[in-house]
């Protein structure tokens, strides 16, 4: 339930059965593609009947999260007058890298390949993001190793011991691409911050809780 509003479990079906992936590891990590389906199904086939039972079960809980992301994103879109693009296959979990899943979490950067409405929402956080100046420069001289130029490093230079200034790509080349990673860092966490507050109004049914959450007896969440 969404803000008192039921979500129809239909909309988690229809994850399942359209490419969500089983989560591998614990109770929240899951990498998705979209072949994720048919090698969990290969894989599930393995299992005791037990283990299969609680995998499938946590696999369910791990789609409500996603679909009540879109859910509360797309209500969310409506109250700031946005209108995520038409999806062709809604039901469809896109291909997830592998880099979105560590720097997000799976069920969050799950729910991004799944739902206009979350990557919109997420790309209008990051624009209303400022990075002032000094917090660019503050990152360039205290990251002095992802600066140095293709030379420099195919001399194998120590970024941190006696280097000439020509080791590093000048601050005005470098500039543009570092203001852009720290307004995206900005956004992902004013994206995780709406989130946080928006899931204060969701109330789970039993089976569909957080995959996460200790209090159902599936709980097994390993790092």
């Amino acid at each position: 339930m969404v803000w008192g509003e039921m979500i129809a479990k239909r909309k988690v079906d229809a994850l399942l059965h359209g490419g969500c992936a089983t989560p591998q590891r614990g109770a929240g990590n899951c990498a998705t593609s979209h072949d994720g389906a048919a090698d969990d199904r290969h894989h599930a086939a393995g299992l005791p009947a037990e283990r299969l039972a609680r995998a499938e079960r946590q696999r369910r809980r791990w789609a409500t999260q996603v679909v009540v992301i879109d859910e509360l994103a797309q209500r969310t879109c409506a109250e700031r007058g946005l209108k995520p693009p038409a999806e062709v296959s809604p039901d469809r979990v896109l291909a997830v890298a592998e880099t979105d899943v560590a720097d997000l979490g799976s069920i969050v950067a799950a729910a991004l390949a799944h739902s206009p409405a979350a990557r919109l929402l997420l790309a209008e956080l990051e624009g209303e993001q400022e990075v002032a100046e000094a917090a660019v420069r503050d990152y360039y001289d205290r990251n002095r190793d992802r600066f140095l130029t293709a030379e420099a490093l195919r001399r194998g230079v120590d970024p941190f011991g006696r280097v000439s200034s020509e080791d590093f790509v000048p601050y005005e080349q470098a500039r543009e691409g570092v203001a852009r990673e720290l307004r995206q860092a900005a956004g992902r966490r004013a994206f995780f911050g709406w989130l946080d507050q928006s899931k204060a109004g969701v109330v789970y049914t039993a089976g569909h809780e957080h995959p996460g959450d200790p209090a159902h007896p599936d709980h097994e969440h390993r790092h």
